[in-house]
């Protein structure tokens, strides 16, 4: 969810290309929920083997991960550790929308409506821990990095990229940007034809790049504001004050400088604001390790996904002729996928 700064932020178009050779530190949560969310049956029902075990996150996660091989790309995925306390509320509302989400589905199947059906699966995604450790076996056996953050994936991620261990993080919440990501890429893990939600129209969906000192610079606010307008909008940390979007925010912290000053004209308050300034000035986060990257191992990438959850030989070898791609073509700057060096 995060926060809503789409108003005040201007995105540059970009093709998976226009990554080549870049490390990506990907926000793996945001990303698997994405696969989670997308990768359904007509019904809303999720991709599933022969013994009823959710397979959507694997199908996402080879697919996805073999096309930005294929584009150059060095991802590495950023798993989240324990949320902080302040995220709770929001992890309760969150399960309340997926209640509430998963008896509209089941009503909509009742009647035959598909489309709706759809639409309200897509709110009722869970990931669990035995998804999370098939995540990270299957990354393992692709040789593709993968981290355990403390607290945050995100933040874990935006560590990474401010040491330049990554070039920038890959993910759809612009909290990247509070917690100080030099560059945030969206749409990384859903680029392609996408159904708009509510509606029966397609659009073509590529990622997009936005630079934190190009928007610092042309909101002429520096990070520490940047994050007090988030607070006052409402992040996953907090609830924002009722009647602030992101412009009026942005105006009264441009007017006085910090949130405080800005609650005090309101008659407002926000419960914490220290603490959730905290969460995204001095996050929880391990020192950033240089990356590895391994050549893939195919036999036993299709050991896991074909013997023991079903998914088609023949896709899989297609998925994995990337990964083949760049090992064979190491010598290659711009296919070098497995050189240390960013």
């Amino acid at each position: 969810m995060g926060v809503d700064l789409s108003a005040l932020i201007r995105p540059a178009k970009r093709s998976l290309e226009d990554f080549r050779g870049k490390i990506l530190a990907i926000d793996a949560f945001n990303a698997i929920y994405q696969f989670l969310a997308i990768i359904r049956q007509p019904d809303g029902t999720p991709l599933q083997d022969r013994h009823g075990r959710i397979t959507s996150h694997l199908s996402g996660l080879i697919y996805r991960t073999s096309n930005l091989v294929a584009a150059g790309i060095k991802p590495a995925f950023v798993f989240d550790g324990i949320a902080p306390r302040r995220k709770a509320r929001t992890i309760r509302a969150r399960g309340e929308i997926k209640k509430r989400a998963e008896a509209e589905w089941r009503e909509a199947v009742e009647v035959g409506d598909l489309p709706r059906a759809r639409m309200k699966a897509m709110q009722t995604s869970r990931l669990t821990s035995d998804m999370v450790e098939q995540s990270h076996r299957l990354l393992d056996l692709l040789g593709v990095p993968w981290v355990q953050a403390p607290a945050g994936g995100e933040a874990q991620a935006c560590a990474m990229a401010r040491a330049g261990v990554a070039w920038g993080v890959a993910s759809q919440d612009h909290d990247a940007l509070l917690f100080g990501a030099p560059i945030l890429v969206k749409n990384l893990a859903i680029t392609g034809r996408r159904k708009l939600p509510r509606k029966n129209v397609y659009v073509d969906v590529s990622p997009e790049e936005i630079s934190l000192l190009a928007t610092l610079a042309e909101l002429g606010v520096t990070r520490e504001q940047l994050v007090d307008i988030g607070i006052l909008v409402g992040t996953d940390f907090n609830e924002g004050v009722r009647g602030i979007g992101p412009k009026k925010a942005l105006a009264g912290i441009k007017q006085h400088g910090r949130a405080e000053v800005v609650l005090e004209e309101m008659g407002a308050e926000i419960e914490g604001l220290d603490e959730v300034r905290e969460i995204f000035l001095q996050p929880r986060v391990e020192p950033s390790a240089p990356l590895a990257w391994r050549p893939a191992d195919p036999q036993k990438v299709k050991g896991m996904l074909c013997d023991e959850f079903a998914f088609s030989p023949e896709r899989i070898d297609r998925a994995l002729a990337a990964f083949d791609l760049a090992q064979t073509s190491a010598g290659q700057a711009s296919l070098d996928l497995f050189s240390d060096r960013a």
